[in-house]
């Protein structure tokens, strides 16, 4: 498995032939493990817009990063100015990060907000007097506003007729599967450290990366401690599995992440544990003019005053803090004030 470290060619006095090389398996491997996806048919922009910020500010992306995005409005909260000020590179919680919706649960419901569970949303439609009607199957309700933060495609397909533009914008946004496999060795060792590594897809088309959990939190390693690791796997293997028809079991993922460990990080041995989970059209895909479907949608929400507000993975950022973030915007602009920090 090769590794490799993009710097510049001045640097290291690489042909241009080279360096673009270098940087096509660092961009490769960069897109399938944020992604899952080809960076072929990704939006640079959309997907990874510091580096196109960086770009266009300074004509070099390097040189952009070095310098940074200069002075930008930032919240603020305890919490934020403790990770900043402790430097932290990633976070977690103990009992995983199903703990975060629970306690927003908890947190909500004690304040008398009431929690549907187990009601998917069957459709959308406008009121005469502006508001919605959101039908549950057997029931319905009225809002006032909607947020949204289910997938952009899901979406389209609840909208009324009357939108047919939103919906054809939204639907236009995909998604991709990612099979997420766990696995526990004991008494094994990594021969590297660090957070993990990513795959490019002409080395493996199947395997995007190997998460080394035992480096990032140890604490997490269960009595007695074993070694963790997380393969991920997807990609155009995955989506060739899926047009095939090809059964998509546990035991051929278990097998393929096995074989991944070995190979790339010479876990040759059993798992005591292992868990498999699909992850079905989980990673909507910000391909080439993303940016374009977004302001498309913006304009018709806002020439319309549809009292509809978009939020989650779909739209700027699919990683957790992302959808963090996305949601905190979300109710600012419904509410029109910052909440308490």
């Amino acid at each position: 498995m090769r590794l490799c470290t993009v710097l510049p060619s001045a640097a290291l006095d690489l042909s241009p032939s080279l360096t673009l090389k270098v940087a096509s398996l660092a961009m490769d491997s960069l897109c399938r493990g944020v992604f899952a996806g080809n960076s072929r048919e990704l939006s640079i922009r959309s997907c990874f817009p510091s580096l196109f910020q960086a770009e266009q500010t300074h004509r070099s992306v390097l040189l952009g990063l070095l310098l940074g995005p200069g002075r930008t409005p930032q919240p603020d909260s305890a919490l934020i100015r403790q990770a900043s000020a402790e430097r932290w590179s990633q976070w977690s919680l103990r009992g995983g990060l199903e703990m975060l919706p629970q306690a927003l649960e908890t947190h909500l419901t004690s304040r008398g907000v009431t929690v549907l569970r187990g009601q998917p949303v069957c459709g959308l439609s406008i009121q005469a007097e502006g508001h919605w009607k959101v039908s549950l199957g057997d029931s319905s309700l009225e809002a006032d506003h909607v947020i949204s933060a289910i997938p952009a495609s899901v979406l389209s397909k609840l909208l009324p007729a009357e939108t047919a533009p939103l919906a054809r914008a939204l639907s236009a946004i995909t998604a991709v599967s990612v099979a997420v496999v766990n696995l526990q060795y004991q008494g094994a060792h990594l021969p590297v450290q660090g957070f993990g590594h990513l795959v490019p897809s002409s080395e493996d088309p199947g395997v995007l990366g190997i998460v080394y959990d035992s480096v990032a939190f140890p604490e997490q390693d269960g009595s007695p401690p074993g070694l963790r690791v997380t393969v991920m796997l997807g990609g155009s293997w995955l989506q060739t599995l899926e047009a095939s028809g090809c059964v998509l079991s546990q035991e051929l993922f278990q097998q393929r992440a096995q074989e991944a460990a070995a190979t790339q990080l010479g876990l040759k041995e059993l798992p005591s544990h292992c868990l498999v989970h699909l992850h079905k059209n989980c990673i909507p895909q910000y391909t080439l003019g993303h940016w374009q479907k977004l302001e498309s949608a913006r304009q018709f929400l806002a020439a319309h005053r549809l009292p509809l507000t978009l939020a989650g993975a779909s739209y700027e950022g699919v990683a957790v803090n992302d959808c963090i973030e996305s949601g905190r915007q979300a109710a600012v602009s419904v509410m029109g004030t910052e909440p308490n920090s």
